[in-house]
């Protein structure tokens, strides 16, 4: 490990070095398996999000190439952590369970007896689940539903998600390609005949290595909420991995980040006068358990009003959130209308002109 001590470090800075290291500053990547697989895992319970997401760290790419890669299996979507939609390289998506799932589950065990599932409910669903798809088929959810329906399963209420979810977290179920705004369901194995194995240490030292190269610079803490991994784990992990990694002390805290990214740092940290039109869910902000680094507190709930959950999406401007947008209408006459923090000044005239090539970007993306 090589310590970056004396260096002077603001907010601002360490935002932009996140930026950086997640393909959103810089050249970014070459291809969508490229970007999705350099981010380990990008949260993805917003379809349209994450399609625009991974479109941002890939220059030039648009809708279609996004929604391509999840039809050819290139990149695939799923719940490997807290629950979570994500969107990650296929061959990672099968150790990753195996280090996530029995906790997810287990945390969800009073939740389940609310819903009076029990093993021999999730043993008869996955049943009747692989009745349906194997041997190269597949199903919407309504179809996999009305299989559970006639194998006694209900699936009112939640009933028929938290199945579903427990089968995709135990590998015999996978999100496949997409019809449209929702995703068909797959056989695991059929889906993704290649998966890599790691034990369980092994596959905590990957990830977390993974995740500081990809998020960096981030905390024990933020990597331990983002894979709902023990600290004592990742401590251990970390013991193993972090003379691949350069350790930063800011305002009390270890950052840990690459040594490329922290190699910005002797030159001067670009993107100072970046603005970036992000989705909502982006992992520029949702990829760390303490957002306040880039996203001031006193603005929290206009990114997330009421703390509902939904998050908006985001003007990010020299590595500092510093309001939301939205898109207004639909087609080729539909506009992108920003909403600063600084109500009164809005946005200054050089940022303005910024965040209107991003909306030029975003309607291509669409193919406007």
């Amino acid at each position: 490990m090589t310590d970056v001590r004396g260096t002077r470090l603001s907010p601002g800075i360490m935002g932009r070095l996140r930026l950086t290291a997640q393909g959103l500053l810089g050249s970014g990547f070459e291809t969508v398996p490229e970007a999705v697989r350099a981010m380990t895992a990008m949260q993805a319970q917003d379809l349209q999000a994450v399609l625009w997401a991974v479109a941002q760290r890939v220059p030039g790419a648009r809708v279609d190439d996004v929604r391509g890669a999840l039809d050819r299996a290139e990149i695939v979507r799923s719940w490997p952590m807290r629950g979570t939609l994500h969107v990650l390289a296929p061959e990672d998506l099968k150790w990753m369970l195996a280090i996530t799932s029995d906790r997810l589950i287990r945390g969800m065990a009073g939740r389940h007896r609310e819903l009076e599932i029990e093993a021999r409910d999730v043993e008869a669903s996955r049943e009747a689940a692989l009745e349906l798809v194997q041997g190269g088929g597949s199903a919407t959810r309504q179809q996999l539903f009305a299989a559970f329906e006639a194998a006694g399963q209900s699936t009112a209420g939640q009933r028929g998600i938290h199945l579903l979810g427990m089968l995709c977290q135990r590998a015999w179920l996978v999100l496949g390609p997409l019809a449209g705004s929702q995703q068909l369901i797959k056989a695991f194995d059929e889906w993704i005949p290649k998966s890599r194995e790691l034990d369980r240490a092994e596959g905590i030292a990957e990830l977390l290595l993974r995740y500081m190269l990809s998020h960096g610079p981030a905390t024990e803490r933020d990597f331990a909420w983002w894979s709902n991994t023990p600290v004592t784990e990742v401590r251990t992990a970390l013991a193993l991995v972090k003379d691949q990694l350069v350790g930063l002390e800011f305002e009390g805290a270890t950052y840990w980040l690459s040594p490329a990214t922290a190699g910005l740092l002797e030159d001067g940290v670009p993107g100072q006068r970046t603005v970036l039109a992000l989705p909502g869910f982006d992992e520029f902000l949702l990829g760390y358990t303490d957002r306040s680094l880039v996203l001031p507190p006193e603005h929290a709930d206009k990114i997330v009003p009421g703390g509902n959950g939904v998050f908006k999406k985001t003007i990010v401007s020299g590595g500092q959130v510093i309001g939301t947008w939205a898109r207004a209408g639909t087609g080729r006459t539909s506009a992108v209308a920003p909403d600063p923090f600084d109500a009164v000044n809005g946005l200054r005239p050089a940022a303005q002109k910024s965040f209107e090539l991003q909306a030029a970007k975003y309607r291509r993306f669409l193919g406007a």
